[in-house]
């Protein structure tokens, strides 16, 4: 391990002055192990992030990690609490540890996850509002303000009515920006690409129900022999083989690649981002006005704490590439200053239903990038005043 001194007495200082304002706006201390399973860091954040993770392996042969962040272990604290199903929030001070290239491998984490609150455009203002105000704490108020969200893009290919392949490819790209304008361009090209002899049976297995186009694809792979190959199951190939078969099908219409990339180009201020999204549903026609309706009463409620709107800028098309956001997304950066956000967050509702809840729970939080936030903290304040 490098660098394990990391956490500085001036971080620590700001970040417990932090902590104890989180605390004052009725957030419950957690503190998750360090040592963590790595199969939910690898299933949720994306195989990616294998790369990045201090691994190990106990005396069972499962696999384990330094944390390398403290949403997904905060969130298995929380289901194994009695509060578990109940509106309830936590915030968290500690150190995670993720391999960066030329930066610290250990560095402070702080941060904020609400579990079950049922009025999300509200509590996604919250999250936002406390994020900023983490960052005014340290003495940086001159910020950029980014915003977008994955259930407006779900919306819209769920209007579009595609095979499910598509449907579940696009919106699995959303958060890997190149894989999304790979698969978007790959269409375009197969529009125009001849047809095969099986594109008849694709575009039906592809337009039918999964789990029956699956089965039948994997019956026919066992009638014919087939077993393991390459340490993969004869399910896992079968699923490969109909995902790729249908996109290399061309099945996306036209009409609905154009008013993909539409959608896509929207950005501006939240007030100008709802016009054009409205424009767009009622000139193509496209049934996305409840979550329309949700982004407008999220812009409501950041107006009414007080949040900048003409510093706020929303895009359709933006994403945090972490696979289990599936709404409001937000970063934090000072104002004109790179690509790395201070503060970073977003509504995660399928998380904890990944992670075992028998029923659905609304999730949303932030975490705070302390290190950052200290190197730009102004000299003329004293840790102590960060309150």
């Amino acid at each position: 391990m490098t660098n394990t001194a990391a956490p500085a007495t001036v971080s620590a200082g700001w970040a417990d002055a932090l902590l104890l304002s989180f605390g004052q706006a009725g957030y419950a201390k957690a503190e998750p192990a360090i040592l963590q399973p790595a199969e939910p860091f690898l299933d949720l954040s994306g195989e990616d992030i294998r790369k990045s993770l201090y691994l190990t392996t106990d005396a069972s042969g499962e696999e384990l990690c330094l944390r390398p962040d403290l949403t997904i272990p905060v969130a298995r604290e929380y289901l194994a609490s009695k509060s578990a199903g109940r509106a309830t929030g936590f915030c968290y001070l500690g150190p995670v540890f993720r391999q960066r290239g030329g930066g610290r491998s250990e560095f402070l984490q702080a941060g904020i996850e609400s579990f079950g609150r049922l009025d999300r455009a509200a509590a996604d203002a919250e999250m936002l509002a406390l994020g900023l105000e983490a960052t005014a704490a340290f003495g940086v108020t001159e910020v950029d303000i980014r915003t977008g969200d994955v259930a407006l893009f779900t919306a819209l290919i769920d209007a579009l009515d595609l095979y499910p392949v598509w449907r579940r490819r696009l919106i699995k790209d959303f958060n890997r920006k190149s894989d999304l304008a790979q698969d978007l361009e790959r269409l375009t090209l197969s529009t125009a690409t001849p047809r095969n002899e099986y594109e008849g049976v694709l575009a039906a297995l592809a337009g039918s129900d999964r789990k029956a186009a699956l089965a039948l694809v994997t019956d026919l792979m066992s009638i014919a022999g087939a077993s393991n190959v390459g340490g993969r199951s004869v399910s896992e190939i079968a699923d490969r083989f109909l995902e790729q078969s249908t996109l290399k099908g061309g099945a996306l219409p036209r009409d609905a690649l154009d008013k993909i990339k539409r959608f896509l180009a929207i950005s501006g201020s939240p007030g100008d981002a709802l016009l054009q999204l409205r424009a767009l549903a009622t000139d193509a026609k496209l049934d996305i006005v409840a979550a329309i309706d949700e982004f407008e009463a999220r812009i409501g409620f950041m107006a009414a704490r007080g949040i900048d709107l003409s510093a706020t800028r929303f895009s359709t098309s933006f994403g945090r590439g972490v696979d289990y956001y599936t709404g409001f997304e937000f970063e934090v950066h000072r104002k004109d200053n790179g690509d790395e956000p201070l503060v970073a967050g977003g509504r995660y509702d399928g998380l904890l239903s990944q992670l075992g809840a028998a029923e659905p729970i609304p999730a949303v939080g932030f975490s705070v990038w302390i290190e950052a936030l200290t190197e730009l903290a102004k000299p003329t304040r004293s840790a102590g005043s960060a309150s």
